[in-house]
């Protein structure tokens, strides 16, 4: 079976406990403005260009008809016209940087276990993210099958934005649950994420009736969802979903804010500022008072 993924990111610590791996699937059904991975949205390979590579020898420009032209200001590309697979083949300095490859789950099993002794070792795993993984069940369901085979820990990073039919079957193939509560405003929801959050809700219910591990994943964004009626409403939620569901409170950042410009997309939440500690430390505070188990991350 064939999946379509970014990449491997060995020795994470914040995707899960222990020492993970944690794989980057391409496709995810939401558009968060806020996004630090926007080349993973959508379900196609996607091109970054990255101009301090680029010396302006003009080989892309020859090869796209027209679609690219070398400008004082550096290169202009018609990103609808041009075709940056072949573009990225005649680059001599690597200025394209290609997202997305295919990998059966047997090659990525068998990657995944080279680094089996840290797992063991601290108590850590593999965990699905993107992208969502979501958006290929039938994959990540038979590599989380394979992996609990080999006794490795498995977590799945997910909006939950998907028929329950096609949730539920990946869900009860991992261990842990990631799960991403952004706002519940559904008006707002939509918005920022250009989905309603109903079914993300539904499901984050269906999932704890299962009795599956959990934490909710809860983004900070000044100006957006940091609101005391948003904190509140979000933790009460939560808190509704049963004890055994934990809390990782996420704040808001700009570490992906270079990859919209090397994509030619706009950066949509340019101006917001980032989320801060005191903010974080304030949610965090009423998170324990109402005995919710909450950990800061990102």
């Amino acid at each position: 079976m064939d999946g379509f993924i970014s990449k491997l990111q060995r020795y994470s610590t914040n995707d899960g406990p222990g020492i993970r791996t944690t794989v980057f699937a391409v496709g995810c059904p939401l558009s968060c403005l806020w996004c630090a991975n926007p080349e993973l949205i959508g379900d196609a390979a996607k091109f970054l260009y990255h101009p301090r590579r680029c010396v302006g020898c003009g080989a892309c420009v020859a090869k796209s008809n027209g679609a690219i032209r070398l400008t004082e200001e550096g290169l202009d590309i018609d990103r609808e016209t041009a075709d940056l697979e072949e573009c990225s083949v005649v680059c001599y300095y690597d200025a394209y940087e290609r997202i997305g490859g295919i990998a059966t789950d047997k090659e990525l099993v068998t990657g995944l276990l080279r680094d089996k002794a840290f797992y063991d070792q601290s108590g850590g795993g593999v965990t699905f993210s993107g992208g969502d993984p979501g958006m290929q069940p039938e994959f990540f369901y038979e590599v989380a099958t394979r992996l609990r085979d080999f006794e490795v820990h498995t977590a799945l990073d997910t909006s939950g934005y998907f028929p329950w039919e096609k949730l539920a079957p990946l869900v009860s193939a991992v261990d842990l649950v990631l799960y991403d509560i952004k706002t519940l405003n559904r008006t707002l929801h939509k918005r920022y994420t250009g989905v309603d959050n109903q079914l993300i809700l539904e499901n984050a219910m269906r999932i704890t009736d299962m009795g599956k591990a959990m934490t909710v994943r809860m983004i900070l964004i000044p100006g957006v969802n940091d609101s005391d009626d948003e904190i509140i409403g979000r933790l009460k939620f939560i808190k509704k979903l049963g004890n055994h569901v934990k809390l990782d409170l996420i704040k808001y950042h700009k570490l992906g804010a270079g990859k919209y410009a090397s994509l030619g997309m706009i950066e949509m939440m340019e101006g917001t500022p980032e989320c801060t500690g005191d903010l974080a430390e304030y949610a965090a505070n009423h998170a324990r008072n109402m005995g919710i188990a909450v950990s800061i991350n990102g």
